[in-house]
């Protein structure tokens, strides 16, 4: 499920993307009947998909590879996100140890923050089922 819909700038350790929520996304069915809402776990995976973008790119992932979140920290939710909303995503890379990408993340709707936190992320191989390997 991808939940970019643009990246607009991209440079050595910050990434900018957007993304408008429509109002037949499948996570707004019923969620809430009256008053649909773009869950908070969708938000954060926006977050995690911008910055494995970002990582996808900087660190010339070997075919297959991906990366992967493995923690998430401090996530606050400062403003609902609505069916039409257009959000601006940022994520930034802050230290990098070894195969650990510790970052921070950003959504901004109309400039003013919606939610933020940081996470951190691996590089998993490529899996060798998929490309034909052994196990």
């Amino acid at each position: 499920m991808l939940l970019l819909d643009e990246i607009v700038s991209q440079g050595e350790s910050k990434i900018v993307c957007r993304k408008t929520f429509r109002a037949d996304e499948p996570f707004l069915q019923g969620h809430f009947p009256d008053f649909p809402l773009v869950p908070g776990v969708i938000l954060c995976e926006c977050c995690l998909q911008a910055g494995a973008a970002l990582l996808a790119d900087r660190a010339n992932l070997a075919s297959g590879s991906v990366p992967i979140a493995t923690r998430m920290d401090g996530v606050k939710f400062k403003r609902m996100v609505r069916p039409g909303d257009t959000v601006e995503i940022e994520a930034e890379l802050k230290e990098q140890l070894s195969n650990a990408y510790f970052m921070t993340g950003k959504m901004t709707v109309s400039g003013k923050l919606a939610v933020r936190l940081e996470f951190a992320c691996s590089i998993a191989p490529p899996d060798p089922a998929a490309t034909g390997g052994a196990p």
